[in-house]
């Protein structure tokens, strides 16, 4: 007998579990410590102040994945480092003490600076072998942008953190995190108008389900930000207000697009629909930190 629509959602696999209450959780406790916040500013600023909230509960959900799905994440650990299950469970108590530290934003400037460098390490030992062992791949260059792009969103968000006598480290970072960000906005938008019909944001292979209207016109707008939006970025020009709009808008898309997907596949009884959707949801909005973190990290374009 066919399980009563309702009734899906408590048969949760452990892993699809653990991500959906670590990103609850962590929402619960970023909004308690960016209200505050949120209610001071004004404007983009408000959408700006969400910066630390969106990258933590990607990174709690990601954590929890870690310990509910150990086995099957420790198979992508590089083969000449030993102990793959130890370093899947050390990467998940890094993921939510991070988590921890960026929603509640203390010691930000370690917790961002230190999830940037785990972010380098896994370009060099994975995603970019994997790139240069299949060039023709476009979805393997994907994930190696959206990869740096993460690592350099941590920076970002250090930086943000750091007091007035670190101003010089604060620039480095923040000069080097804008080129890199900027230039995967553009590959981005770039694969938006080759591939528009897909789930915007980050260009992988899903595709956007019927009931989204007008899904090209979505790809190719979505695709014009990018695109505008990166090289605007990369030309130190209004950083602040562009990347804020920009990641208001990817931020939008994960609300009307990406949550409606999230919600139907949670009451799939599948476990790989339920993880993959998890996945997508957790990846964009991480992508939206990113973009956001940049813009915290940016000077005030009124002063500029």
């Amino acid at each position: 007998m066919t399980a009563l629509p309702a009734l899906v959602l408590f048969e949760f696999s452990r892993t699809a579990f653990s991500m959906t209450v670590a990103g609850v959780v962590l929402l619960v406790i970023g909004l308690l410590a960016t209200l505050p916040t949120v209610a001071r500013s004004r404007g983009l600023e408000k959408v700006i102040a969400l910066s630390n909230l969106c990258f933590a509960m990607a990174l709690a959900a990601f954590g929890a994945e870690h310990f509910a799905a150990a086995q099957g994440i420790s198979q992508i650990v590089p083969k000449f480092m030993p102990w793959p299950l130890f370093w899947t469970y050390f990467v998940g108590t890094a993921l939510i003490a991070g988590s921890l530290s960026i929603a509640t934003r203390i010691l930000v400037q370690w917790s961002g600076l230190l999830w940037g460098v785990m972010m380098f390490i896994f370009v060099a030992t994975m995603d970019l072998p994997g790139t240069l062992a299949d060039p023709h791949n476009r979805i393997i260059w994907a994930l190696l942008g959206r990869e740096l792009s993460f690592g350099c969103g941590g920076w970002m968000l250090a930086a943000a953190a750091m007091r007035a006598d670190q101003a010089t480290t604060r620039k480095v970072l923040f000069a080097f995190g804008r080129i890199v960000i900027g230039v995967v906005a553009v590959f981005y938008g770039v694969e938006h108008f080759l591939h528009p019909v897909n789930v915007p944001g980050v260009p992988l292979e899903k595709l956007m389900p019927a009931w989204v209207p007008a899904p090209a016109a979505i790809g190719y707008l979505t695709g014009l930000f990018l695109v505008v939006g990166g090289v605007l970025i990369l030309l130190a020009q209004k950083t602040r207000t562009v990347a804020g709009y920009l990641g208001g808008w990817i931020l939008l898309e994960v609300i009307l697009i990406y949550g409606p997907i999230l919600i139907t596949s949670l009451l799939d009884p599948s476990t790989g629909v339920k993880v993959e959707s998890l996945n997508y949801f957790f990846d964009t909005l991480l992508y939206v930190g990113t973009i956001l973190a940049l813009a915290s990290a940016a000077p005030d374009d009124a002063a500029n």
